[in-house]
């Protein structure tokens, strides 16, 4: 074969080649947040509250779903052993896997959650709570609470409806990915526990627009 010929068809052939590797999807982006993001908010009076509906109402339905309940002894390690699986199979999300009193809050960026005035769950976020859900729904000893905040625009009152609709929409998709429903309940809080307060920039804002997924010891 004449070698020009050959060069032409390797030439043909690399760029054939590079075209391909340039169709190939990136790899994502790692998720910011806010340096100061983490610590703000720990001390908020409702992450430290009885479970959402109450301690009675939920016991009753975990024991009908025939949830066996954890001795108040064994719950310590359970719950450390469970923080520990999520903070590594969550590793480079960029949520943050926090110990709140006796229990875990896993909360999540604003990133990976709503777009401003939305309460559909975006594909970012769909991939988090996926991956979550699966840790979760193992864990069955436990109490999941979901928790949706909104930034400082909007009215109180509509903040307040959006907030019930993404925490509602959060408790859905566990429920759909392998968490018992038993185990769930969701709340919104609307514009009432803001991370920051003003608002002076729209990374704050975002942050502001977060989701948490509470996580408390079952034990009877």
């Amino acid at each position: 074969m004449d070698a020009r010929l050959k060069l032409s068809k390797i030439s043909i052939i690399a760029c054939s080649i590079a075209a391909l590797a340039a169709c190939q999807t990136a790899p994502p982006a790692p998720v910011l947040r806010p340096a100061a993001f983490t610590p703000l908010g720990l001390s908020a009076a409702y992450l430290y509250s009885d479970v959402i509906t109450g301690h009675r109402a939920r016991a009753a339905k975990m024991k009908a779903a025939k949830v066996r309940p954890l001795t108040p002894a064994a719950a310590p390690a359970y719950m450390a052993a469970l923080a520990q699986e999520l903070r590594v199979q969550t590793a480079g999300i960029g949520l943050d896997v926090l110990q709140v009193g006796n229990g875990i809050v896993i909360r999540i960026p604003a990133a990976l959650t709503f777009d401003e005035g939305s309460a559909a769950v975006k594909p970012q976020f769909d991939a988090t709570l996926l991956e979550i859900s699966r840790e979760v729904r193992d864990r069955s000893q436990t109490y999941v609470d979901v928790f949706a905040h909104s930034d400082l625009s909007g009215s109180p009152q509509g903040n307040q409806a959006l907030s019930d609709k993404r925490a509602a929409a959060v408790a859905t998709y566990l429920a759909g990915h392998g968490v018992s429903r038993a185990r769930i309940a969701s709340k919104g809080l609307g514009e009432t526990s803001p991370l920051y307060n003003p608002e002076t920039s729209e990374a704050q804002k975002a942050a502001n627009r977060r989701v948490e997924i509470r996580l408390l010891p079952y034990t009877g």
